[in-house]
């Protein structure tokens, strides 16, 4: 029997993809897929379990979804993603209205789930986290223009905040002929812009080819004629190395920008959280990042309040904030998530004190940006179009200097033309309103 699915996909963009790979299967199958979730005969929760906060949204996303069944308005409900695969048991007893709760390692399995749960069974399954593929067919659900590209699973790293390799098991490359051959179908389908990404995108290739193969994935990423951006996040700053920012730099189709996660800059704290560095070498580091790739625009993300983080190392980042001025940046207050080694560390911090240090270094950032940002008034700028904004009465897209999602937009006019989404266009900037950028389409050339 054909039912119509619909899936509600939380989290990370790496989760996203395994969405889209079970929606896939299940289109293959002679389902029919639709938009809004909550109009399907099936809705399938792809839940994030990273931090306390996702955790919230994904059980906020489940009650709601719970109470559709209940009301008769969708007739099944399945859990799968990070938190099913973290909270099995709790999942089990605490949402008895879902008609499934599956492990990742149980995603190729979802249709026979369909067929079982239409049968009128309930379906309990986990399996090895490992057997999670990570290649395959997928139905994008981003912005046709662009689309992110997973080269890697899981992550050995085994930073002490951090419970995705309890989640997502040991870090394992996704061999390059699949990833190129992946980078090609997705191109022809009319993406343009790639986003490469990973739990370390770094580190690609250690456990395939005994080496970091990174920089030669993204030469041949390069070769594929449609693509026209390739942006890479998630890269760990010790594994930055010069033959990577050599093909940044080199490389026309890389846009110049760089996702380098430190979350913090003293060492004491980095090494409790089982991470390498200091406030010496990441200054360093991102000098040498600079002088190599000049104008590359530099992204990371901040930890406040790790257990045991003192005031004097919290004022050290934020002056790190101060002097370095990366370009974009986040901060989150520390999560302490059960079963990780930081979690039972002494000196944890009060929720109030975590988030009135985060509020203060994202304060230190907007300092950085307004002047930055200011910097570009007038230049022309590189825009692709995401879409239209009927009260803003304007355009607006992304420049290669800003991720979809995370970073900021440019708003603009287009009096004589009508555009198109994925439709590249040069825009100069005439004004700023915080993260965005306020312009008007332009026949000069970018700068």
């Amino acid at each position: 029997m054909s039912l119509s699915v619909g899936m509600v996909s939380l989290g990370c963009s790496k989760n996203q993809i395994d969405g889209e790979r079970m929606l896939y299967k299940i289109q293959q199958a002679g389902h029919r897929l639709i938009g809004d979730a909550a109009l399907a005969d099936v809705a399938i929760i792809n839940t994030c379990g990273f931090i306390q906060s996702a955790k919230e949204e994904a059980i906020e996303t489940i009650l709601e979804f719970a109470t559709l069944k209940t009301e008769g308005r969708i007739k099944k409900l399945i859990i799968t993603g990070c938190l099913a695969e973290r909270y099995k048991e709790e999942i089990k007893t605490e949402i008895p209205e879902a008609d499934g709760v599956i492990g990742i390692g149980c995603n190729d399995d979802i249709v026979a789930i369909l067929d079982e749960i239409e049968k009128g069974e309930t379906v309990v399954r986990f399996d090895n986290k490992e057997k999670l593929s990570i290649t395959g067919g997928r139905v994008q659900t981003t912005l046709p223009f662009f689309a992110y590209l997973k080269i890697a699973e899981g992550c050995s790293n085994c930073c002490t905040y951090c419970a995705i390799p309890q989640i997502r098991g040991k870090f394992r490359s996704v061999p390059m002929e699949d990833v190129i051959a992946e980078a090609r179908e997705l191109a022809e389908s009319g993406v343009r812009e790639l986003i490469v990404i990973a739990q370390d995108s770094t580190r690609y290739g250690e456990d395939l080819y005994g080496r970091l193969a990174l920089p030669e994935l993204l030469k041949k990423l390069c070769e594929i004629d449609e693509l026209k951006w390739i942006r890479v996040l998630y890269c760990y700053p010790e594994r930055i190395t010069d033959d990577l920012l050599k093909v940044i730099a080199e490389e026309k189709k890389i846009v110049k920008y760089l996702d380098i996660p430190i979350q913090h800059c003293n060492g004491e704290v980095l090494k409790r959280m089982n991470r390498k560095g200091d406030n010496a070498s990441l200054r360093k580091l991102m000098e040498h990042i600079r002088e190599s790739v000049p104008g590359i625009i530099l992204r990371t993300t901040l930890i406040t309040g790790f257990p045991g983080e003192t005031e004097e190392q919290f004022t050290e980042m934020a002056e790190f904030v101060r002097d370095v001025k990366f370009d974009r940046l986040g901060c989150f207050p520390y999560s302490a998530e059960e079963n990780t080694p930081a979690a039972s560390f002494d000196g944890q911090l009060d929720d109030d004190v975590k988030q009135h240090r985060a509020d203060i270094i994202m304060e230190e950032q907007m300092r950085v940006v307004d002047r930055k940002n200011i910097e570009l008034r007038g230049k022309v700028i590189e825009v692709v179009t995401e879409g239209y904004d009927r009260y803003g009465d304007c355009y607006f897209g992304r420049s290669a200097m800003d991720a979809p999602d995370i970073d900021g937009k440019i708003f603009f006019k287009s009096p004589d033309m009508k555009l198109v989404m994925g439709k590249f266009v040069n825009v100069r900037i005439d004004d700023i309103l915080d993260y965005d950028l306020i312009g008007e389409r332009t026949d000069e050339p970018a700068q």
